[in-house]
């Protein structure tokens, strides 16, 4: 079985090897890479449910390799691996894996657990280790990794590149040197390949750059990955609140970053709520309780709606033709304000707009909005004038115009409010603004109906 590009499918021979060739299982594992072999893992877990199978795949690994292995599965896979792990070999597990993934993987562990292991490990991985998994959750010190290459200032280029040189096989990056003053403050910082270049005599203080991109332990993930985007940065150096250096914030886990919010913020967008597996993962009951609140207070909201089209029941009798527009009506107006909204929470997520933008974006909104609806309106308008001659292609037309200004207006301005009141913004996409706009479409539609057709 191959591949594409001819080379051997050594997942499927791994597949075969497993409880027969064990030889022949060690040797296939050394050729693939360790995200490849957590992701046959996961395949095997998923496909068989044999957990046994995985962890005689992971014995046959080296333990540094087992240990980058552990830091590319998902949190439930994790948690299940190590749960029939004895506490020695999770011990060495947890030693030879980065900073950053023996934090996450530590916050996975019963409490008691955490304890005994923290008992038999070294004192300096100790207490990194409590260090990292003391910070908040979704901050810039609970991604960090404080596996990085620092050396102190002072030092000539020759003497700086033998220091890289002893701290480079345990650091997660090499490509960004920090230079640390005696308080182990952020002084500056140079790349590895103005220290290659350089001249062995050059002083470091004389080339580094001193005005360093950094940012604090308490700052927000998404900031974090904004500023990595923004000046296209391979790490971060995250300082704490004495501006002493305790980590970096590599690309790699500002794509998961990035990842992870843009699934939270669809998740949100849709009235779900946050899934810690994934939907793949999710028990049928935590499904049904992230999906019912909301929907039972949508329905509450759909009751709006209802009584909006009853106080209205008199016209509705003299006037059926009203009923064949008001899905539409109010489906226009819901597509606009989801429209809107989707916007606007992408830009206060990617930093693109802020609150002080408010004004500006609602002048602007006006505008296209009553262009969109009016041309919207322009397009129903031979419909209604079929279905009920000109009086009624009037109030359409009408409503069709005020219904989609109003679902943008308000599409464009739910976001902002929520934001102001430090509620996330993407709660305001998907079914809350069509709920609103259709109690709302209703309102306008035969309000606009009464008033035009009051003498008919």
């Amino acid at each position: 079985m191959t591949r594409g590009n001819n080379q051997p499918d050594h997942k499927a021979i791994v597949l075969a090897a497993l409880g027969q060739d064990h030889q022949e299982l060690a040797e296939h594992l050394a050729e693939i890479r360790a995200a490849d072999i957590a992701e046959l893992l996961e395949e095997l877990v998923d496909q068989q449910d044999d957990m046994t199978g995985a962890l005689v795949l992971l014995e046959h690994l080296p333990l540094i390799r087992r240990s980058h292995v552990y830091g590319h599965l998902p949190k439930w896979l994790q948690k299940s691996l190590v749960e029939r792990l004895t506490d020695q070999a999770l011990l060495e597990i947890l030693e030879e894996m980065s900073g950053d993934d023996r934090a996450d993987l530590y916050h996975l562990l019963e409490i008691d657990r955490r304890e005994a292991l923290l008992r038999r490990m070294a004192h300096r991985k100790r207490e990194e280790l409590r260090r990292l998994a003391s910070y908040e959750e979704g901050t810039a010190g609970a991604v960090m990794t404080s596996d990085y290459v620092a050396i102190p200032s002072g030092l000539t280029a020759a003497q700086a590149l033998m220091r890289v040189r002893q701290t480079a096989p345990d650091a997660e990056t090499v490509y960004q040197i920090y230079v640390l003053d005696d308080g182990g403050q952020l002084a500056g910082t140079w790349s590895l390949r103005q220290l290659l270049v350089a001249r062995p005599s050059a002083y470091i203080d004389d080339l580094m750059i001193k005005d360093v991109i950094h940012t604090q332990v308490d700052t927000p993930r998404e900031e974090v990955a904004r500023l990595v985007a923004r000046y296209d940065l391979l790490a971060v150096p995250v300082v704490d609140e004495k501006e002493r250096m305790v980590g970096i914030v590599t690309h790699d886990d500002v794509l998961d970053v990035v990842q992870a919010e843009a699934t939270e913020d669809i998740h949100k967008g849709a009235s779900i709520g946050v899934l810690e597996n994934g939907v793949g993962r999710t028990s049928l009951w935590s499904l049904y309780r992230k999906r019912i609140v909301w929907l039972v207070l949508l329905v509450f909201g759909n009751l709006f709606s209802g009584a909006g089209i009853a106080y209205f029941e008199d016209l509705i009798a003299a006037q059926v033709a009203l009923v064949f527009f008001l899905p539409l009506l109010i489906d226009s107006g819901g597509n606009a304000g989801a429209q809107a909204s989707t916007l606007t929470v992408r830009g206060l997520a990617t930093g693109d707009i802020a609150f002080k933008d408010w004004g500006k974006l609602l002048g602007r909104e006006l505008l296209i909005a009553a262009g969109l609806g009016l041309s919207m309106a322009l397009a129903v308008s031979p419909i209604g004038f079929m279905r009920g001659g000109e009086m009624l292609m009037l109030v359409v037309a009408m409503s069709m115009t005020i219904i989609v200004l109003a679902g943008s207006l308000l599409g464009l301005c739910l976001p902002f409010v929520l934001d102001r009141l430090g509620w996330d913004p993407a709660t305001a996409s998907g079914p809350l603004v069509t709920t609103l706009i259709d109690a709302c479409g209703v309102v306008i539609y035969f309000g606009i109906a009464s008033l035009v057709m009051a003498n008919i």
